[in-house]
């Protein structure tokens, strides 16, 4: 019975020493992301509404055709300063599997901004049949779940090159030195002046990688600013409470000091 249990348990340790230098070796693989300023990094990190919009009419324009984003209600977009009335028309302009009806049957109506983004495939074989086998991942959060976060997406989206002459391409596949083993099936989903920003942002390929990487982090992490506020005054809290104990503790122990009784 040990031997048994020390066996399954060495077991374990290399099964997860594999996966470990697998993932090691994928990272090794890729070119290391650059290194990008974004205006929510750092303790005081936080978002631009403006970008988060433009962000947004990325995703809806270019990326919402293979890519779900299941885990955002259109109710949040509130959060990137749009108003009632606009949440509800963007939420409007999208269709909804709903049901079933008094036939048992269901049907598709109009989203409201209680629901989520719908995936723009029935199902993953549907996915992976339009897209050359590989299904597209879902965007919700792809900004914490690649290691490099921020700076992965967008060194991806902007990092599209010729395959070098020693690198043969499998069929239907792109090179991308930041993606692990340099072959994804994604085409390059940018180009300039793609698409018509409404505020008048120039619409160049970095441009707009930066403003959909940001909407991604947004999607991925909505309550950042909240979570650094927080911080902030936990900080200040701990901060003042440490000059109090300061001056508690000289107050207590001063006579003890002066070697008088307490």
């Amino acid at each position: 019975m040990k031997n048994m249990i020390k066996n399954t348990a060495l077991a374990i340790v290399v099964g997860f020493a594999a996966l470990a230098g697998g993932a090691a070796g994928a990272a090794e693989d890729a070119r290391a992301p650059k290194k990008v300023d974004w205006s929510f990094s750092g303790p005081f990190g936080r978002y631009d509404k403006a970008e988060l919009q433009r962000g947004f009419q990325i995703y809806k324009e270019v990326c919402a055709s293979c890519h779900s984003l299941r885990l955002v209600a259109f109710r949040n977009l509130a959060d990137l300063g749009f108003s009632e009335a606009e949440v509800k028309a963007i939420a409007a302009g999208y269709e909804v599997e709903d049901g079933p009806n008094d036939d048992g049957e269901m049907y598709m109506r109009p989203a409201r901004p209680s629901d989520r983004f719908p995936s723009p495939f029935a199902n993953i074989q549907e996915a992976r049949l339009a897209n050359n086998g590989a299904a597209p991942p879902d965007l919700s959060l792809m900004a914490k779940a690649r290691m490099g976060g921020a700076d992965y997406i967008f060194s991806l989206l902007t990092g599209y090159e010729e395959a070098p002459a020693h690198v043969q391409l499998a069929s239907g596949m792109n090179y991308n030195p930041y993606f692990p083993g340099g072959q994804i099936a994604m085409a390059p989903p940018l180009s300039d002046d793609i698409v018509t920003y409404a505020d008048g942002t120039p619409a160049t390929v970095e441009q707009m990688a930066h403003d959909v990487t940001a909407f991604l982090m947004w999607a991925a992490e909505p309550k950042l600013e909240d979570r650094t506020s927080l911080g902030f005054r936990v900080m200040i809290f701990l901060v003042i409470l440490s000059v109090l104990l300061y001056f508690v503790n000289r107050k207590v122990w001063a006579p003890v000091k002066r070697g008088e009784q307490v």
